[in-house]
């Protein structure tokens, strides 16, 4: 890691150090056991107050806005699927103009955030987003994402992963679910060169705050992708949200990394995994796979374990336990 990266990497080292302002309110309409309400209400402890928060028509968009009431306690900005990026684009030049003219504290810190999910990142709002990249703008945009389009009624989207049953991918005797590959949507946007990326996990709070919290120091924009298990999409007990959120990590399905300003690292290692099968096997939109499916997505995932060792240069992501 670079000495910029390494003094500026931690900020929370224990549950007690985590903010205890809630910014969120309680009373939102996010199904039972949606692990998204923990993603937001950690992503405003790391922001703070003097926070403005765009969100493009999604899940917590609908959920959390049930006119009359609100759950932000922060200026909030909702948009289409297609624009988001593209309003807080607006929003962070307007506050450019504000400082430099005095109406504003030129010397008040004012973040910016975007919160997506997976329909209004990987497939209609990605224009925007790599057009918001690419001009620099020092917004910090957040992916939580559930894998599909849960509110609409889970259908297939560019972050689902192959085989995976959605009601525009079904799983029978014609189709065995989903096709295609996830699109590696964090890279895809690291291509744009920017100064932070990094993946999160809702499983391991204090990596996926630091992580906020690095995303907003950065000068420019970045991008936090977090996975957010959906109990009623990946059809499992409510109850089970982060407990299969950290089976996914444990068994290489998902990386917690980050790639700040050309560093790139593992932040949450794994000694030994567990098979793939522990964590398909909770998720009622797997219950289909065949063995032979199962060892392809093992063999997938073998296969990219590889790869991120070999880009960090270590073991960071161990071999499967016998």
């Amino acid at each position: 890691m670079s000495s910029q990266a390494k003094a500026k990497k931690r900020y929370f080292k224990t549950i007690p150090q985590i903010p205890r302002i809630e910014l969120f309110a309680p009373g939102h309409g996010l199904c039972a056991g949606c692990t998204a309400g923990t993603i937001v209400r950690h992503l405003l402890k790391a922001a703070g107050p003097n926070t403005i928060l765009v969100e493009a028509t999604g899940c917590v968009e609908v959920s959390t806005t049930l006119y009359p009431y609100t759950s932000w306690r922060i200026p909030w900005l909702h948009l289409a699927f297609e624009n988001a990026s593209a309003a807080a684009s607006g929003v962070e030049a307007a506050i450019k103009v504000l400082k430099r003219k005095g109406v504003l504290d030129p010397n008040k810190p004012i973040n910016i955030v975007v919160l997506g999910g997976d329909g209004g990142t990987y497939d209609i709002g990605f224009q925007s987003l790599s057009g918001m990249l690419e001009r620099g703008h020092n917004v910090m945009y957040v992916l939580y994402d559930n894998e599909a389009y849960m509110n609409t009624g889970i259908q297939r989207s560019g972050g689902t992963p192959k085989y995976a049953w959605t009601t525009t991918t079904p799983a029978g005797k014609v189709w065995p679910g989903n096709l295609r590959n996830k699109k590696p949507i964090a890279e895809i946007v690291a291509a744009h060169r920017i100064p932070y990326v990094a993946t999160a996990n809702p499983a391991y709070p204090l990596d996926m705050l630091n992580k906020f919290k690095r995303g907003l120091e950065v000068e420019g924009p970045s991008f936090v992708h977090v996975l957010q298990p959906c109990p009623t999409g990946w059809r499992f007990d409510p109850r089970y949200g982060i407990k299969i959120a950290r089976l996914a990590t444990e068994t290489g399905m998902w990386i917690n990394w980050e790639l700040d300003h050309g560093e790139f690292d593992v932040t949450v290692p794994v000694k030994r995994r567990k098979p793939v099968r522990e964590y398909l096997k909770m998720q009622g939109r797997f219950k289909h796979l065949t063995d032979e499916q199962i060892r392809e997505i093992q063999r997938m995932v073998d296969e990219e374990v590889e790869r991120i060792n070999k880009m960090v240069g270590r073991e960071v992501i161990g071999p499967v336990e016998a």
